[in-house]
């Protein structure tokens, strides 16, 4: 399998990297930060992004400005797609086709070769735009997956939470996993 995940500028996006680290070996990774993401990264975690993957084999990072990436043409096939955080900008820019960066061509392609994309939009309260993007993406086939716990599964910790979304996330791309204690 094949999959790109996109990292937008919204606060979590340090969500989107514990994402992509979970992803089993097995998987070719397209890795891309917005250059909101990467401030949003430096802002709450300190972090700089090449250095995190340094030992991924399976991750191949990309400029968001690199819109001659692989990633960027329909002829290659890439499987699925998360954007995960999803900024409230990189949603409106999906919702009405702007595509000027490589995250939104990629997900642009992604769209007009009807393979599964997800949508992990950050923010709160929604406004009535945001949810009518939303809608809007919905009805073009797009899944709107938003970072909301359920609590059945008593989350303790941060990392546990954490894992409670991934799974949740993964169970969407059909990827197995045991990130979380399910519904008995």
């Amino acid at each position: 399998m094949k999959i790109t995940v996109a990292i937008s500028g919204a606060s979590g996006a340090n969500l989107g990297l514990t994402f992509v680290k979970n992803i089993p070996k097995d998987i070719e990774v397209f890795l891309v930060l917005s250059k909101s993401a990467k401030i949003a990264l430096k802002l709450e975690n300190g972090m700089s992004v090449k250095k995190s993957f340094e030992d991924y084999k399976n991750v191949k990072i990309f400029l968001d400005t690199n819109i001659a990436a692989p990633i960027a043409s329909g002829s290659f096939k890439v499987d699925k797609m998360i954007i995960l955080p999803c900024s409230m900008n990189t949603l409106a820019k999906c919702a009405v086709g702007i595509s000027d960066s490589l995250i939104t061509r990629a997900f642009t392609v992604m769209l007009k070769e009807k393979r599964d994309i997800i949508l992990a939009p950050r923010e709160m309260p929604l406004n009535s735009i945001a949810l009518e993007n939303m809608l809007k993406l919905s009805n073009l086939g797009v899944t709107i997956a938003p970072p909301i716990l359920g609590y059945y599964s008593t989350q303790q910790t941060l990392e546990e939470m954490e894992n409670f979304l991934i799974g949740k996330w993964f169970d969407l791309l059909k990827i197995d996993n045991n990130l979380y204690k399910r519904w008995k």
